[in-house]
């Protein structure tokens, strides 16, 4: 089956309906873009892709091939079928939005995932009922042995890609992630597009 490339616009998000079994690839176009990714049941928004709910189905902090990543009722949206980025993704972390950019400093508007997620479900002319904790792909949170957190640069290299197959007709969603603070889009570097293909 034939599959369009999708650009997921730098500092922006992307959102696309997705049939039960098909193949969503999320491309690191540039190597060092954090995507934050989200899935919604086509059929009721309200059902959506949850971390705290997939974490204790896969004993888990990060997703391996194979791995079925869950709804907040449990069931099974997205199963990692593979991986050539490295294999580093992050569950921990919630959207950056705009409070977390008071966090860090910056007093006027600055793009963020939440609000590429709102603004990527209306341009498919949904809404989102609630911005869930996302999958954040190719982002680098490593948990040191005195149990703390750190915001690292991404092992993916340019061209590597994740592959997910939809467990129900979903709507996934993405958002090129903004932070252009610390240095979850590599060291020094700024936020790129990225792209992805439904197969």
């Amino acid at each position: 089956m034939s599959s369009t490339t999708v650009t997921i616009p730098a500092r922006r998000g992307k959102a696309a309906h997705v049939r039960q079994g098909q193949i969503v690839k999320v491309i690191n176009t540039h190597g060092d873009q954090v995507v934050d990714t989200w899935a919604f049941n086509a059929q009721d928004l309200k059902e959506f892709m949850s971390m705290e709910h997939s974490r204790p189905h896969m004993l888990k902090t990060i997703p391996v091939v194979g791995d079925i990543m869950r709804s907040n009722k449990r069931r099974p949206i997205l199963t990692l079928v593979e991986d050539t980025s490295g294999g580093i993704h992050d569950t921990l972390m919630a959207a950056c939005d705009c409070h977390r950019y008071k966090f860090l400093g910056v007093e006027a508007y600055h793009d963020n995932c939440e609000d590429n997620l709102h603004a990527a479900m209306r341009e498919i002319g949904l809404e989102a009922p609630e911005t869930p904790s996302p999958l954040n792909l190719f982002m680098n949170i490593p948990v040191k042995p005195d149990r703390s957190l750190s915001f690292e640069a991404p092992v993916s290299t340019p061209g590597s890609y994740v592959a997910l197959r939809a467990e129900m007709d979903l709507v996934i969603a993405f958002s090129a992630c903004p932070q252009d603070i610390l240095p979850i889009n590599g060291v020094g570097h700024m936020p790129t597009e990225a792209h992805f293909t439904v197969e």
